[in-house]
């Protein structure tokens, strides 16, 4: 397989943080609340015990003016057992005026907070009690490459 997206960026070095289940959430709500422009979240699972600690945060944002965008599995993709609580996220993100979208096998972890790329194993609206890691780094060019290369960037206008 080739690599249909390149960064040739006029940094030599790009910064990157890396963050555990632990510390995760705190610095991703940080970057909820600084955001301006868009919140891009793919998560393949839903819970409400996870969707209900980010909808404050993703609330503010979309109330000023954010754009925000959770893609995830189709609801038939999701295990029966935990199918009920993804309907119920998918309403309560809706109903906060998030943009829900649906890919089929979809399994990507990612986050893009408009100048921030979050990308790892951390599913970001349904971890629970998982090791997972995910690494933040701050770069324009590499968020709108990852909005790109995911087609996501189609539904941010």
């Amino acid at each position: 397989m080739r690599n249909l997206f390149t960064s040739q960026s006029s940094a030599s070095l790009i910064v990157s943080k890396l963050h555990d289940q632990d510390s995760f959430y705190t610095a991703f709500e940080h970057d909820l609340g600084r955001a301006r422009k868009r919140i891009v979240i793919e998560s393949p699972f839903l819970t409400m015990r996870r969707v209900s600690t980010l909808l404050p945060q993703l609330g503010k944002s979309s109330r000023r003016g954010v754009t925000v965008i959770v893609n995830t599995k189709p609801l038939d993709e999701h295990d029966t057992v935990l199918r009920g609580q993804a309907e119920q996220a998918i309403t309560a993100l809706q109903e906060i005026g998030v943009r829900v979208l649906m890919t089929v096998g979809h399994h990507r972890k990612v986050a893009v907070v408009d100048d921030v790329l979050w990308e790892g194993s951390l599913n970001i609206l349904s971890q629970n009690d998982s090791c997972e890691l995910m690494r933040r780094i701050q770069s324009l060019e590499l968020s709108d490459q990852m909005l790109r290369f995911t087609k996501l960037d189609r539904w941010e206008k």
